[in-house]
């Protein structure tokens, strides 16, 4: 694969081309009759093995944390230590990618100084990719918000957020797929709660970014990757015209024992 000098370009080709890997790992193990837990193993471990490959060889002098790392790969201090590091999920959404569904993802991110700064999320089940080198526009926002959640296990907050600004509940799966689901104009706010890793968002908040989304904790406060401790617990992704209402709903609900 010839080497994009661009990190933007880099991280989309890399997004989309396990993507389409990913696609073909799903047919051929569905063509032999696998079962959904050995499309999901198998899948996470091809891409993860081809992305590292690859940006081993296209960009060697960075560090790399991918979440199908092992532990001793991910508590490397040579990360900690360096001025780039990318960070990878090879497959965001393994439940939905192994049900043959299309709401999972890819994410490839570029990290400096412990902020995303390049990166993409494919959605292959949808055939696109969404990257910081061309993030597209927000659409026009509609009359009544809409919140997405997981489709399997809503946070409180997040049910408690759309109760407070009298939302429409959107149901989802991957995380990656949840945060472009507002750039894509499906949804408006992702508030998550209740525990994430730092490649469960780090390329959907580049892009988000990028788009002129509003990204940060629940309280307001700056997302930081990078770190020695990779959990992220939680996270906002929104339109930036919801983002104090949301801030302030989130707040409330953490207070109320009832929430």
């Amino acid at each position: 694969m010839p080497t994009p000098t661009d990190d933007h370009e880099l991280a989309a080709v890399l997004a989309e081309s396990a993507g389409e890997l990913l696609l073909e790992v799903r047919s051929e193990l569905l063509d032999a009759g696998a079962d959904t837990r050995q499309i999901k193993d198998e899948g996470d471990r091809r891409s993860h093995l081809w992305l590292m490959e690859q940006l081993g060889a296209a960009r060697p002098a960075d560090a790399v944390l991918s979440e199908e790392a092992s532990e001793e790969e991910a508590a490397d201090s040579r990360r900690l230590t360096s001025e780039r590091v990318w960070i990878i999920d090879p497959v965001d959404g393994t439940r939905e990618y192994g049900e043959g569904r299309s709401d999972w993802a890819v994410h490839v991110a570029l990290v400096v100084d412990h902020q995303p700064v390049a990166g993409a999320v494919a959605l292959p089940g949808l055939g696109m990719v969404l990257h910081t080198g061309d993030p597209g526009a927000l659409p026009p926002p509609p009359k009544r918000p809409r919140v997405v959640v997981s489709r399997t296990r809503p946070p409180a907050e997040a049910l408690a957020i759309a109760e407070a600004l009298d939302a429409e509940i959107v149901e989802m799966g991957s995380a990656g797929a949840k945060a472009m689901s507002v750039l894509r104009g499906e949804s408006d706010i992702y508030p998550h709660s209740g525990g994430q890793y730092e490649w469960d968002s780090a390329a959907p908040v580049a892009v988000a970014q990028a788009a002129g989304l509003h990204c940060s904790r629940l309280d307001g406060s700056r997302l930081e990757y990078n770190q020695p401790d990779t959990r992220l617990p939680d996270l906002l992704v929104c339109r930036p015209e919801h983002a104090e209402a949301v801030i302030a709903a989130a707040s409330a609900a953490s207070t109320d024992p009832e929430a």
